[in-house]
């Protein structure tokens, strides 16, 4: 059996670093960063136009019809490149309509998710980093209308479109365009992806008919896709640590030379290798095998965002000094690892449910 890539995948990943190297290179990463913007209007606009807004959803309704594992290819580039903006948010709203909308919703919402002329994002987490759908807690008020805050919440200022994680692991629209609805900016450490707080004041929420079904598998995708980023990240810190080894001297020769310094890398690449399969394998079991698709993503954010955190770590260290300067570029990398493994829910609490999936 192939588990590697299709020659469509390998084009689609390459595509993507062509365009994302020559419209938004580190410079602009940097500049974006030093903003307040959740997403840059040329690159949204550009990823729309590609049609990566819309990998996944069905050709029917403006999407390219593809598969999760198309999906994490674009998202493992995005972590390569530090990509800022909502597309984990926009992939996951998107996602929620198609697997658990009706004829009428998918009809409303996924053609304009999908050219980008609706910005959408997922409203899941409450309080006390709880991420789980047997862990929400939002209820409707007797007319059907929504009244709370939901936190962390991606690209929040900007959403036109929430899907909104309810009691019993149901999942509601929300038009976020509405006036019941305010987002405030929440501190954030990664400013690739900022993160807003959401509240609602009486404001209107459009069920999803398989909500509850569904909910579970969402957050199986979102695993994947944030594990698939820090795959990408922990790629490029690996190459951004290599680089600098062969450039950067000391006493007469490149610090490459040193064996210290050999053993380090040589443990950074041991690191991150595996990382790619278990996530390649988590989004193929999420596409085609589904008794194994939620050990699958527990496994792979539990364990590839955890790596990617220490690769960036030991990057900073790698690069001496200058790696704990705000002029590196390296301290992109290591604030978007932080946001990959706490991002719903950190390593331990996957490991957890892999372990009850598993009957350990």
């Amino acid at each position: 059996m192939n588990f590697d890539l299709s020659e469509e995948q390998r084009l689609l990943e390459s595509t993507l670093d062509g365009f994302l190297e020559a419209e938004f290179p580190v410079a602009s990463v940097r500049e974006f960063y030093d903003g307040d913007a959740d997403l840059d209007p040329g690159l949204w606009k550009g990823l729309a136009e590609m049609g990566v807004l819309g990998l996944h959803l069905p050709e029917t309704y403006g999407g390219a019809g593809l598969a999760l594992l198309d999906l994490q290819c674009a998202a493992e580039r995005f972590g390569y490149h530090a990509t800022p903006g909502p597309f984990l948010g926009h992939a996951l709203a998107g996602l929620a309509i198609a697997l658990a909308g009706n004829e009428a919703q998918r009809e409303r919402w996924l053609p304009l998710l999908a050219s980008g002329e609706v910005i959408g994002s997922v409203a899941i987490a409450e309080a006390d980093n709880r991420w789980q759908p047997e862990e929400w807690n939002q209820t409707l008020n007797d007319d059907g209308t929504l009244t709370g805050s939901k936190p962390h919440v991606l690209g929040g200022r900007s959403a036109d479109l929430l899907i909104v994680g309810l009691a019993s692991g149901e999942l509601g629209i929300v038009d976020a365009t509405q006036g019941q609805v305010t987002a405030m900016a929440a501190q954030d450490l990664d400013h690739t992806r900022r993160v807003a707080t959401v509240e609602f004041a009486g404001a209107e929420v459009d069920r999803l008919p398989q909500g509850a079904a569904q909910s579970e598998r969402l957050r199986d995708a979102a695993l994947i896709l944030l594990a698939a980023d820090a795959v990408g990240g922990a790629q490029r810190c690996v190459e951004l640590s290599t680089k600098y080894a062969k450039e950067r001297e000391q006493f007469g020769r490149v610090i490459g030379s040193f064996q210290g310094l050999k053993h380090q890398l040589a443990n950074l690449a041991l690191d991150a290798e595996p990382c790619r399969p278990l996530t390649w394998y988590a989004a193929y079991a999420w596409d085609n095998v589904p008794n194994e698709a939620a050990r699958a993503a527990a496994h792979a954010k539990s364990h590839v965002t955890d790596r990617f955190l220490q690769i960036a770590r030991d990057t900073v260290e790698a690069h001496g000094g200058i790696g704990y300067t705000w002029e590196s570029e390296v301290h992109y990398w290591l604030k978007r690892a932080v946001f990959d493994r706490t991002y719903f829910g950190g390593p331990r609490a996957h490991r957890r449910r892999a372990a009850d999936l598993a009957g350990w």
